[in-house]
């Protein structure tokens, strides 16, 4: 019997429209943060880690970007969808 594991919960943060670095395509590209957390009877108890993707949509790369960016980014979206 299992009582203990690892969940992932996926936030969307922002979307973005650029060129991708790799497949050259002005595309969306969606922030994700993802927080890994440690349960117990499938309840989440506390987050063990977070991470921040940027993942292209044309070409499905994706690259791990800092937090403190990640999270300014889409606070400075957040404020310009709301004009």
């Amino acid at each position: 019997m299992l009582i203990f594991g690892f969940s992932t919960k996926q936030v969307l943060l922002a979307t973005l429209v650029y060129i991708c670095e790799v497949c050259g395509n002005n595309a969306a590209h969606r922030l994700i943060k993802r927080v890994r957390r440690f349960t117990l009877f499938f309840i989440p108890i506390f987050p063990v880690g977070t991470r921040y993707i940027d993942t292209c949509t044309a070409c499905g790369r994706g690259l791990k970007v800092p937090g403190d960016r990640a999270e300014s980014v889409a606070a400075s979206q957040g404020a310009s969808e709301l004009r």
